[in-house]
């Protein structure tokens, strides 16, 4: 019998007709408790969504004014009947579709939006701008993670390589008074990250896992030493990276709401929109992704028809490490003028659990790392109108997220058959 690679994978022809409970339940749950917000709770007054930025927008919109707890209720109904949707689907044994989830997601936020900001004003724009910008670091991780786990590597490093980029950007950036310089300098920094993971998971099999938490750790201790051994001491030519500039696209930038928010950015913004098309396109349409994907689900056969499987790898792995480094370089170019120490807190492990919630696809692996900054940028958007929402709740608002996505949202999902494992050849 022949093989071809083409039948080593296809995602497509390997869906398992299993019902899932999860995602009803969770949607059940989150109706129920939402709808004690303005139960036990009401909120008097109306809600005002700015839509515009300033007055002198090309396109003005009116202020859009809701009643509060009219609004909230009038979700509470949607909510249950997305919910009871979800249940007659799954009944079916129906596979629920990815938009239906959305919708939940977006009633549920428009809800709680109108019922946190009465009598106050959210300025739309800077919500989800900064929600793009806090989200931007999370895509081009998580997109590092899809790649390989896609090749059969776990990429845990995803945090030491975000790390190291941001240190690289700024060092090199403040050394060269080019942020461009800054850029190249954090993608190499993210792809030596990936090649000491790569050498001790594909030359030496050693447990992926413990190897990344490892490089996590030393990453984030070195960058800490550096940083104060080198950088404190020469402040000046050392940690004053120059930033990229604002690019704003003519025409699409005077899009209401969205023109501002997705066409007013650094070139850095608009490379992950590209990256973001160009990793699906890659998995899903060209040979490259066949071959990638065909080692990650079973690399003997890809052995067989003639795929290299520890030089694809090596290259993914490689390919991997510069996309999560141009995340990092995010943090020293375009938000902050200077490195920090262990200034990612944290977004790897966040940008890992967004791989997961989007079932190791790039486009919903970006939506997940989206949803993820909404939540951050949320917690700080309502402190400033005076929600009555705790702060301690606000705070831990983005970690309740991806719980609730990881445990929730995701259904059954089936990783990678290979990810993780080491390929012996025999």
């Amino acid at each position: 019998m022949t093989i071809t690679a083409e039948a080593v994978v296809s995602d497509e022809q390997r869906h398992v007709a299993i019902t899932s409970w999860k995602t009803p339940i969770i949607f059940g749950l989150f109706t129920v408790l939402f709808a004690l917000l303005p139960l036990l709770a009401p909120r008097e007054g109306d809600s005002t969504f700015r839509l515009v930025r300033s007055a002198d927008a090309a396109i003005q919109l009116p202020e859009l004014v809701l009643p509060a707890n009219a609004t909230a209720w009038v979700a509470v109904v949607l909510l249950a009947a997305i919910t009871a949707l979800s249940v007659v689907w799954t009944r079916a044994r129906r596979r629920l579709p990815l938009w239906l989830t959305v919708v939940y997601v977006i009633v549920l936020l428009v809800g709680f939006l109108a019922w946190a900001s009465a009598g106050g004003t959210l300025p739309m724009i800077g919500l989800l701008g900064g929600a793009l910008a806090l989200a931007t670091p999370l895509i081009f991780g998580a997109l590092g993670g899809v790649i390989g786990e896609r090749v059969g590597v776990v990429n845990i490093a995803i945090e030491a390589q975000l790390l190291a980029g941001a240190f690289m950007a700024a060092l090199v950036g403040s050394a060269t008074g080019s942020p461009w310089a800054g850029l190249i300098a954090a993608m190499v920094a993210g792809v030596l990250v990936s090649l000491v993971l790569a050498v001790f998971a594909i030359t030496y099999y050693v447990n992926q896992v413990i190897v990344g938490v490892v490089l996590n750790v030393l990453v984030a201790g070195l960058t800490t030493f550096l940083y104060r051994q080198v950088l404190n001491a020469n402040p000046e030519t050392l940690n004053s990276p120059p930033l990229f500039p604002v690019l704003p696209i003519p025409l699409l930038s005077e899009i209401p709401v969205l023109g501002p928010v997705l066409f007013r950015q650094t070139i850095i913004v608009y490379l992950m929109y590209i990256t973001v098309f160009l990793v699906w396109y890659g998995l899903y349409r060209t040979r490259w992704g066949l071959r990638l994907r065909a080692v990650g689900e079973h690399p003997q056969a890809a052995d067989t028809v003639g795929i290299k499987v520890a030089p694809t790898r090596y290259w993914n792995m490689m390919l991997a490490g510069a996309i999560a480094g141009m995340g990092g370089a995010f943090y020293t170019l375009v938000t902050n003028p200077q490195f920090g120490r262990e200034m990612t807190a944290g977004a790897g492990y966040i940008a890992l659990a967004a791989v997961i919630f989007g079932k190791w696809d790039p486009v919903r692996a970006t939506l997940a790392a989206l949803l993820f900054g909404f939540a951050t940028n949320l917690q700080g958007v309502l402190s400033v109108i005076g929600s009555p929402v705790p702060s301690q709740f606000m705070l831990m608002l983005p970690y309740v997220v991806t719980i609730f996505a990881v445990a929730g949202l995701v259904g059954r999902s089936r990783p990678p058959a290979a990810s993780g494992e080491p390929y012996i050849k025999s």
